[in-house]
C-alpha cells in the first residue's frame, strides 16, 4: 500500500480479485470494481472461502497447560 499525503503520494492498495491498484477512497473499495466485487460475492455463495473453525483442546491438554 503506498502512502503519505504530505508528499503527494495518493493512498491506494491492490484489489483482492485482479490486484489492480484501488484508491482509499474509491466506491468499490477494496474492490476496483462492480466486476471484482460480485466475483468475491460469488466465491462466498459458492464456499469456495471459508472462516476456518478453532481448534478443540482435549480436557487433558488443558491440565497440562
Amino acid at each position: 500500500m503506498r502512502r503519505s499525503c504530505r508528499s503527494g503520494l495518493v493512498l491506494t492498495m491492490k484489489c483482492p480479485i485482479c490486484h489492480k491498484e484501488v484508491k482509499l477512497d474509491d466506491p468499490y473499495m477494496p474492490f476496483c470494481s462492480d466486476r471484482c466485487r460480485i466475483i468475491d460475492l460469488g466465491n462466498w455463495a459458492s464456499e469456495k472461502y471459508v472462516i476456518s473453525t478453532p481448534v478443540e483442546r482435549h480436557p487433558e491438554q488443558e491440565e497440562e497447560d
